[in-house]
């Protein structure tokens, strides 16, 4: 043995080592290296996932954004439509109310004139009574006046002719 090495003990502790590398690799990289690679894939699924959620909740996003701006155009529209029923009504019911009144000014009108060709004849009918009233206190006041003048006058002869007896 040349430097006193022993070949046999150098072997069988390389067999030893090759033995315990060998249960190691089996009993501990093994599972060690399983679990690590599940681990791995978990996490990378959980990105994955996370990813796939994030461009989901971005194509949401956006959708709703854009059925947002289409709302906002659909209200604007609905505004101007509102708008444009509104002045149409307010012009028909200013036409319907101008009507109206043009109807009620005629009508009033018409029961004006009716009521004063009323008055007018109710006017003249009371005038022509007090006109006849008039001239019969004036025709008999001037009889009543003639005969009582002729009364005196017929009084003041029989007292003449009463003195001259």
């Amino acid at each position: 043995m040349p430097l006193n090495i022993d070949w046999q003990q150098i072997l069988l502790h390389l067999l030893n080592f090759v033995i315990l590398f060998a249960g190691l690799w089996l009993l501990l990289y093994k599972p060690v290296r399983s679990f690590m690679q599940k681990r791995r894939e978990h996490y990378e699924k959980m990105d994955a996932d996370a990813e796939k959620k994030n461009a989901e909740a971005e194509e949401k996003r956006a959708a709703y954004e854009q059925k947002l701006a289409g709302a906002e155009d659909e209200i604007a529209e609905k505004r101007r439509l509102a708008e444009k029923e509104t002045a149409e009504y307010s012009e028909r019911m200013r036409r319907e109310t101008d009507e109206l009144a043009r109807t009620i000014v005629a009508d009033a009108r018409k029961d004006a004139a009716r009521i004063k060709a009323q008055a007018t004849k109710e006017a003249r009918a009371e005038i022509a009574s007090i006109v006849t009233d008039a001239v019969e206190k004036i025709v008999l006041e001037d009889t009543a006046s003639e005969a009582f003048d002729q009364f005196l006058d017929a009084a003041d002869d029989a007292q003449a002719e009463k003195k001259d007896e």
